[in-house]
């Protein structure tokens, strides 16, 4: 007995066409929508230091064998690596590097670090809680006030993602080991402040050796970041 051949009917192959190119159209646009969103979650990557002498603004202590080095990230191109728009909000950047030439650890526990302009106004870096305060409240200050004024622990009003950018970025180290380099970002609030490393120098004391004794202070000329001398 012949068995019965079914054949589709001509109309089923346009309607499986129609349908497939409409589930790849959908797909198509959902990624369109979600990659920007996955983007804008992208984990925050510190960048690889050179050793400190190789960038333009430095102040190398040859007979300590010690280097430090200062690179702001003023630049639009620059600033791509971070998801918060520092300038935006008035922070200045700027990749701090410690280089450790010699053969004995240098404690780095009590260093301090001035952005001196050309009138002698001073410039510390903030700390993260002040960071924390400005996304928080774009109009408010985070430079001391005459006025001890408290201030509420505002870490919930930013976002864990910006919140975890802020912490692994920081320059936090308190010592150099023999022939290695320590790095992080400072961050100084240069809202209102025109042009803030023209004519600057970068100073920083506190810096010891491993008997304990302090070093001569570093100054680093950030003219000379702004004007590179040509090799």
């Amino acid at each position: 007995m012949q068995k019965a051949v079914t054949q589709a009917s001509p109309r089923a192959y346009p309607s499986a066409i129609c349908s497939g190119i409409i589930v790849g159209a959908v797909s198509i646009a959902l990624a369109g929508l979600l990659s920007p969103l996955f983007a804008k979650s992208k984990t925050f990557v510190k960048p690889v230091a050179e050793p400190a002498k190789t960038y333009p603004a430095h102040d190398d202590h040859t007979d300590e064998k010690l280097a430090i080095a200062a690179d702001p990230y003023d630049t639009a191109q620059k600033a791509r690596i971070f998801t918060i728009n520092f300038s935006e909000h008035g922070f200045l950047p700027v990749f701090f590097v410690v280089t450790n030439d010699g053969d004995q650890p240098v404690s780095i526990a009590n260093m301090q670090i001035t952005l001196v302009k050309p009138d002698r106004a001073k410039l510390t870096p903030v700390s993260p809680d002040d960071i924390y305060r400005r996304l928080a409240n774009p109009q408010g200050q985070t430079r001391p006030s005459a006025i001890p004024i408290p201030h509420k622990n505002v870490k919930g009003a930013i976002t864990q993602e910006q919140r975890d950018e802020i912490e692994m970025s920081q320059f936090e180290a308190r010592a150099v080991e023999p022939h290695t380099s320590q790095s992080g970002f400072l961050f100084f609030d240069v809202a209102g402040v025109s042009a803030p490393l023209a004519g600057s120098s970068m100073e920083i004391t506190g810096v010891d050796n491993a008997n304990g004794n302090e070093l001569m202070f570093f100054e680093i000329p950030m003219d000379n970041y702004l004007h590179p001398s040509k090799p």
